[in-house]
């Protein structure tokens, strides 16, 4: 009886615009500018009513364009076919079911659990271990999937009893979950930012490198903020105690070792010794010791060589048509006939030999026939410059060994000497007990490691399109659910049901941004828009911060998908007139859009998290924790804008 009643509200509300509508459009004080502008705000009222944001796009669309065509019924359908194989004619769009197909997948390869047990054990003497576990975990799994819901409801799930169990505070346990699963909207691979990159033009494999280390500095801010607040407040993130760090050893490592904290690599060596340990559990484990070490001098000789290398460039032996040689010599080597060389026209031979006039009254000189001047010194010289050219054909390739060396930057430097910091500390504290985590960890994030480095690394490398390396992480997905023992027929058919839900839920959304967008630009609402901010008189940093006011407080009624598909077909062609680069532009609107997982009062993330914990979390305790998190992405923002480089250095590095 209630749905009844709400909907005959609902529709009655809508016969209320519908006919507000019509006596605007009848009256003749209103343009069609301020019709575009009519259409907008009513698309943003029926989505806050809870109408289907693709299906509103598509009937606000059409009924303002017919609106925009003098009632022509035949020209608005034909406007609707053409948006619609546009969009479906999209190639980027073929990535997204690929990508999401490849997320629940990974997901339901059960690496989670292992993953963040073996991450809160190591970090375990970190104040707020088991937050900073969930936030590595996040952003890992985020990595891998790229999928919100599942990563805040797998989350919910494993961290969030955890947490309450060693006595954290609600609002931080329930704000870590959340603000680490928004992740997957910023760090690729995104969903988003192929959805921006489709609507805005630009390069998805771009904006996946651009995206890279934004993702990284907005996780790590994250982190030392619970460190922070686990340090200042110790009560709401109590540290583990002694008897939740303790990491039970095999039963060969305990032959091995006088104790858990012994050193590894020792005790392996002196472990021949011991009876009863075969040589080969010693090999082996030897082996995964040596594992850090042998991929860190791989990645330092091969990075070493790349840098430093300069490959030689061709140099081909062509003249363009036109040009001129200077100097005899040139002239003399180059063959063919030639005007002799002169200063200025025809002119007399000079006196000092050869053929002459002889004065008046003399008799002709009988001598020999001298030279053309210059003659005399042109063959040693045309010789020598005519070598290059007779030498060989090979001359004008470039030669084997012709590559240069250059020197290694100082970010190189910087990078692996951080790195080659980290394996030394690595195995000077390298104990039985952390070997054990060490284990664990290949266990479960190597195997995500293999695929996100396949898939981002293949793409932002340019080894393969973003559609093509989604299809290869599809692949891994199901190799990797196959390896773990969970790939069976039901996993299959709700991971393809899922995909299926997600990719017609994005498909639609463009088509019906395609059409609303459409009929915006047909009422002239865009050039109203443009001729609005323009009249302003804006910098390009009040512009800034002007277009990302509106987006943060657009995520509180919409989400980020109404977002980008209502809202940057509007601001994308005022970038220009601004100076604005869209692929950074991107960066600043992703990293803002999270804001849409967090902000109440749609926050999904917050309603994921509350359907899986318990009865006693209270949905306001979940707003709560998540505030803190909203400043953390608002301080990134800041910083991104003040530093550019964080966001465009490794896109100008590998794309110059």
């Amino acid at each position: 009886m209630i749905r009844r009643e709400l909907w005959f509200g609902l529709s009655f509300m809508a016969l209320i615009v519908i006919g507000a509508a019509a006596v605007l459009v009848s009256a003749e004080t209103i343009t069609n500018g301020h019709l575009g502008l009519l259409m907008l705000s009513l698309v943003v009222v029926a989505i806050m009513l809870g109408f289907p944001t693709a299906f509103t796009l598509m009937g606000m669309g059409m009924l303002f364009t017919w609106l925009a065509y003098d009632r022509d019924w035949h020209r608005t359908l034909d406007l609707m076919v053409q948006a619609a194989y546009k969009t479906m004619s999209n190639d980027v769009l073929i990535a997204v079911p690929l990508f999401v197909f490849m997320g629940y997948l990974v997901e339901r390869a059960n690496l989670i659990e292992s993953l963040f047990k073996s991450l809160h054990l190591a970090l375990a003497r970190l104040p707020g271990a088991l937050a900073v576990a969930t936030l590595v975990t996040c952003t890992i799994f985020a990595t891998a999937t790229g999928i919100v819901g599942a990563v805040v409801t797998l989350m919910g799930l494993l961290a969030l009893p955890a947490m309450l169990r060693a006595g954290y505070s609600v609002p931080l346990a329930a704000g870590a979950i959340t603000a680490g699963g928004c992740l997957g909207i910023l760090i690729p691979p995104s969903v988003l930012l192929i959805v921006y990159g489709a609507t805005a033009g630009v390069s998805v494999v771009q904006l996946y490198a651009g995206a890279f280390f934004p993702g990284l500095m907005l996780a790590s801010l994250y982190v030392v903020y619970v460190i922070i607040v686990a340090r200042l407040k110790p009560q709401w993130a109590p540290p583990l105690s002694q008897a939740e760090r303790v990491v039970p050893l095999s039963p060969m490592s305990q032959r091995l070792a006088d104790s858990p904290a012994a050193h590894a690599v020792v005790g392996l060596l002196k472990g021949r010794r011991n009876a009863g340990v075969p040589f080969s559990h010693v090999l082996r484990q030897l082996g995964i010791v040596a594992m850090p070490g042998v991929i860190f001098l791989l990645l330092a000789g091969y990075s070493y060589k790349a840098v430093t290398t300069v490959e030689a460039q061709a140099r081909y032996d062509i003249e363009e048509i036109g040009a001129s040689r200077s100097g005899p010599a040139e002239g003399a080597g180059a063959g063919g006939l030639q005007e002799p060389p002169s200063t200025g026209g025809l002119q007399e031979p000079p006196s000092a030999g050869g053929l002459q006039e002889p004065p008046s009254g003399e008799a002709p000189s009988s001598g020999p026939l001298a030279e053309p001047p210059g003659a005399s010194t042109a063959p040693a010289e045309a010789a020598s410059a005519a070598q290059p050219p007779a030498a060989s054909p090979a001359a004008a390739a470039p030669p084997a060994e012709g590559a240069s060396v250059r020197p290694a930057p100082s970010w190189w430097w910087v990078t692996f000497a951080i790195f080659g910091a980290l394996v030394t500390l690595f195995y000077l504290f390298l104990s039985f007990a952390r070997l054990e985590i060490f284990k664990m960890l290949l266990a479960s994030f190597f195997p995500l490691v293999l695929l996100i480095l396949s898939v981002l690394g293949s793409i932002v490398l340019g080894l393969a399109t973003p559609t093509e390396a989604a299809a290869m992480g599809a692949l891994g997905g199901m190799l990797l659910a196959a390896a773990y023992r969970r790939l069976n027929l039901s996993v299959l058919k709700e991971s393809v049901f899922l995909t299926a839900k997600t990719s017609a839920m994005v498909c639609w959304l463009f088509v019906g941004s395609a059409i609303f967008s459409a009929a915006f630009a047909l009422l002239g609402g865009q050039a109203l828009v443009e001729e609005w901010v323009l009249g302003m008189n804006l910098t390009k940093v009040q512009f800034l911060v002007l277009s990302q006011v509106i987006i943060f407080l657009l995520g509180w009624p919409l989400e980020w998908t109404e977002i980008i598909v209502i809202f940057m077909p509007i601001f994308i062609p005022l970038l220009d007139n601004f100076g604005v680069d869209p692929l950074f532009f991107g960066l600043l609107v992703a990293m803002n859009l999270q804001t849409a997982f967090l902000s109440p009062p749609v926050a999904m993330a917050a309603f994921y998290l509350k359907g899986v914990s318990p009865p006693h979390v209270t949905l306001n305790q979940i707003f709560l924790g998540m505030l803190p998190f909203m400043g953390i992405q608002v301080l990134a923002i800041v910083l991104l804008y003040i530093w550019p480089q964080i966001g465009l250095w490794l896109p100008q590095l590998l794309y110059k």
